[in-house]
């Protein structure tokens, strides 16, 4: 069973830089598609940027520039670099599969704990 364990949160200012780091266990970041989510206060769990097998990376347009997704393969840990913190990136951080969105009304369960971010202005 795979298993998805976040860290590196933390309270951090306006401006500021934080890096998380995503270590599943059951699966080898080498041979699937990563990804990272965040979940803002009252909202829905949303895609920030993902990682391919291949190694490329995609970003939502809110993060583009700001944040960044890589991987280090040995460790088999994936990490998201985030610099120019703002207050609306405040939220609960998840990694897991980059996955489409599940069918209306459904929800994934496979997620972990997650790792709090609360950025303040």
């Amino acid at each position: 069973q795979v298993q998805m364990v976040e860290s590196g949160g933390g309270l951090v200012q306006a401006g500021g830089s934080l890096t998380l780091s995503c270590v599943p266990t059951g699966t080898n970041i080498s041979y699937v598609h990563m990804a990272w989510y965040h979940q803002a206060p009252g909202k829905q769990r949303e895609l920030v940027g993902g990682i391919t097998s291949g190694g490329a990376t995609n970003y939502v347009a809110s993060v583009r520039g700001r944040f960044a997704v890589s991987r280090d393969r040995a460790l088999n840990t994936m990490y998201l670099q985030m610099n120019n913190l703002k207050p609306e990136d405040t939220g609960v951080y998840y990694c897991n599969f980059l996955r489409p969105p599940p069918p209306a009304g459904r929800e994934y369960d496979d997620w972990g704990q997650g790792t709090q971010v609360t950025v303040t202005s």
